[in-house]
């Protein structure tokens, strides 16, 4: 099993899980974070005074898959989310060892 975690720009959202949706997801984790990576931020002007903003909003997805399906997730993430322009986001794949369902004590993949 594998845990991928996505960064991704907050409009990009609704498109990338409708993506997901189509290569067989089933559910997700979504959390609205904030960052900055190569970006850097970006330099904004309030009331005619210019200040920085170092922490860019972007979403959080968080998906447990199959060893099988994480090649189609992290394809459909990465062609739906990228804009080609800096700050698009990362993807990081991890193993994930265990996962029990709460409700029903199933564990790993058919927990998933």
């Amino acid at each position: 099993m594998k845990f991928v975690i996505a960064i991704i720009k907050p409009f990009k959202l609704d498109e990338v899980r409708e993506a997901l949706a189509d290569v067989g997801v089933a559910g997700m984790t979504v959390s609205e974070v904030k960052g900055f990576g190569r970006q850097k931020g970006q330099t904004e002007i309030y009331r005619g005074a210019e200040y920085s903003v170092n922490m860019l909003p972007k979403v959080k997805l968080e998906i447990a898959v199959s060893d099988a399906m994480m090649p189609k997730v992290v394809e459909a993430i990465q062609q739906t989310a990228s804009t080609q322009a800096i700050g698009d986001g990362k993807i990081f794949v991890l193993d994930l060892a265990s996962t029990t369902r709460i409700r029903t004590g199933e564990t790993d993949e058919t927990a998933l």
